[in-house]
């Protein structure tokens, strides 16, 4: 059988790369603002035997804040949270994060927003032993501009604060860290390279349609930043 979703993946990757060629090496994401920030993850009540989740740990990350589609402020945008961190031995783990509802449905749901310190999902599911996995960003706090010099300028005032949680099917979210976004980049936006697919936390694996659907489109607009 067809898997129609890498298929998928493949007939939008020509156009992908055409735009990640005009667009300075990003098709999606091309306007945002990198910050420094940390991660500390202090298990959960719930075991999940992911040690990602069950583990605890405090990491110095980098995080990317976005507009989707580049679109201008005041417009609300599909809103991105791309987090970094080292997952030892030279491996880095990538977290990418779109807004979306905070319900068990609506966690799947794009949503365009302006105001960054809004709910991110991981709208793509992973694989885990403990069954389908999603994480999610959930803020503490409000009124933070997603333009990136202004929220660079709002972050430098006060940091942005996360509950980071996780979810099995469409259960409730189990809090299992915090993320504190803190002091911007210089220069602000510097090319970064987040890959969720190749790039999941230790014990979960990037699946579903999503995932084969992103697989070659991630693929050819890396190269068309390579060209670049």
């Amino acid at each position: 059988m067809a898997d129609l979703p890498r298929a998928a993946g493949r007939v939008v990757a020509a156009p992908l790369a055409a735009l990640a060629r005009w667009r300075n090496g990003k098709p999606m994401h091309p306007r945002g603002a990198v910050l420094d920030a940390v991660l500390e993850r202090h298990g959960s009540d719930r075991p999940w035997g992911v040690p990602f989740l069950d583990g605890t740990g405090r990491h110095d990350v980098v995080v990317r804040l976005s507009r989707g589609a580049g679109l201008p402020a005041p417009l609300p945008d599909l809103l991105g949270l791309a987090v970094r961190l080292d997952g030892g031995e030279g491996r880095p783990v990538d977290l990418l994060l779109s807004t979306t509802g905070r319900g068990a449905l609506t966690r799947v749901v794009p949503v365009l927003r302006r105001d960054a310190a809004s709910v991110y999902c991981s709208i793509m599911a992973y694989r885990s032993t403990a069954g389908p996995i999603r994480l999610a960003a959930l803020p503490e706090g409000h009124g933070v501009p997603s333009d990136p010099a202004p929220l660079a300028t709002a972050v430098r005032r006060r940091p942005l604060v996360f509950v980071l949680a996780a979810a099995r099917g469409l259960g409730d979210w189990a809090p299992f860290g915090r993320l504190v976004v803190g002091e911007p980049a210089q220069p602000l936006d510097p090319d970064l390279r987040f890959d969720a697919v190749r790039h999941p936390p230790p014990g979960l694996v990037a699946d579903g349609p999503l995932a084969r659907f992103r697989a070659p489109a991630y693929a050819a607009a890396q190269e068309a930043r390579d060209r670049r």
